[in-house]
């Protein structure tokens, strides 16, 4: 727990300048206290002994001598002082009960106390529980206690307030960063963490522009690219059957598929406006692939009974799924391929696994980056040019969903999980 505090203290902002707060307030209260004792303990005390003394000749000199009980008590219910008198004819105390006999410092008591003509000793002091310090009611120490407190939630809540913009900075700045313009930071304020906000924006702003014009250029380009192609590859076929026939062939396919990627990841680029969703029965569509495109190629399928039907776009779905059995059946060394659908929550999770070697534990955190290729044995000619994860990726962050990949001891599993949106 102690740990858990320590590490919010060091990365919380408003806690620290809270600690500051309470620090100045602790450390300007002890100075103050500090600098008036010392003022009261000396200055003032060598400017009241004489003002003191004076006054206390003139209540002895009422009193008389012998001194007078009865000018006494008069004297103890007007002002809130303690008497006490000593001597041969008359012994009497105001306050029997507490016996204050004045301060404790004895500079001060020979200070309050005279001394009669006829020989008695009058001892003056202050009554302290006549003047209320005494009989301060118990709770009073607790109010103030509890004005602390409030004083402290009070700084607490004007500093949560004051640094407010810093969250929606923060959650601007993470929705921006996953590519995600299409809400722009609240600026609420007119000082320095407002200003912040509106750079910010401006910088999101300038980088969508940015991103939109290397987008339509690559588009662009991809686009003019497929013509020529088309044609290099209609050239091709009219050539004469042999190796570089088919070599060529193979090059020329390989630059439409790439080009066809290319575009198509463009286009989930731009997230669920690219998605053109209708009702999807997941069973039907696994089997369906599997044994059109996929059959006899040894791929064992598990397929959990009454899966929901979901909203999602059919074709996006059969491209995602058609790169993890590529990816599983090219990588797998000849191993089978297990296609597994389950129920998962309020969803479903597809997971596609092989038995191959796997792939190296430091390269599984930069799969689904294009172009991408985790090792040498996985090269353009046994593995693509890198582009399958990453379009499964795209494929299911359009969709709301996750793409997670792991070591499965032999081989790769990649779990494909999205939840359920019933038709």
């Amino acid at each position: 727990m102690s740990g858990g505090w320590a590490h919010r203290l060091r990365h919380s902002l408003q806690a620290r300048l809270v600690l500051v707060f309470l620090a100045l307030a602790l450390g300007t209260t002890l100075l103050f206290v500090s600098a008036t004792r010392e003022l009261f303990s000396t200055g003032w005390r060598e400017l009241a002994r004489p003002l003191v003394a004076d006054y206390l000749d003139r209540l002895s000199a009422d009193l008389g001598s012998p001194p007078d009980v009865a000018r006494a008590q008069a004297l103890v219910q007007r002002l809130p002082l303690s008497v006490r008198i000593d001597g041969p004819q008359v012994q009497w105390t105001s306050h029997p009960q507490r016996d204050r006999h004045g301060p404790r410092d004895p500079e001060w008591r020979d200070a309050l106390e005279r001394r009669s003509a006829d020989g008695h000793r009058i001892r003056f002091g202050l009554d302290w529980g006549g003047a209320g310090w005494q009989d301060r009611p118990r709770w009073f120490g607790w109010a103030m206690l509890a004005a602390l407190l409030a004083l402290t939630a009070g700084a607490w809540a004007w500093v949560r307030l004051l640094l407010r913009p810093l969250g929606d900075i923060q959650a601007g700045a993470r929705r921006y960063g996953d590519g995600d313009f299409s809400q722009p930071i609240p600026q609420t304020r007119q000082d320095e963490l407002g200003a912040l906000a509106a750079q910010v924006n401006a910088m999101a702003t300038s980088l969508q522009h940015m991103l939109a014009g290397q987008r339509g250029l690559l588009l662009a380009i991809s686009h003019e690219l497929r013509s020529p192609l088309t044609r290099a590859r209609l050239h091709a076929e009219l050539l004469d059957d042999g190796a570089e026939r088919a070599a060529l062939l193979r090059d020329l396919g390989q630059m439409r598929d790439l080009i066809s990627d290319l575009l198509e990841g463009e286009r989930l680029a731009g997230g669920a406006a690219a998605l053109q969703r209708e009702a999807v029965d997941i069973h039907a569509l696994v089997q369906d692939l599997v044994d059109g495109s996929f059959a006899g190629r040894g791929i064992t399928l598990q397929l959990a009974p009454g899966m929901p039907l979901v909203q999602a776009d059919r074709s996006r779905l059969q491209l995602l799924l058609r790169n993890l059995l590529d990816n599983a059946l090219r990588h797998g060394a000849g191993t089978p391929v297990q296609v597994q659908a389950v129920a998962q929550g309020d969803g479903w999770c597809l997971r596609v696994r092989d038995h191959g070697p796997g792939v190296d534990p430091a390269a599984l955190a930069r799969l689904g980056e294009p172009f991408y290729r985790p090792d040498a044995a996985r090269s353009r000619g046994a593995g693509g040019v890198g582009l399958g994860l990453y379009l499964c990726r795209l494929v299911a962050q359009s969709h709301g969903g996750t793409l997670q990949w792991r070591n499965a001891a032999p081989g790769l599993e990649v779990s494909f999980c999205l939840p359920a949106r019933p038709a």
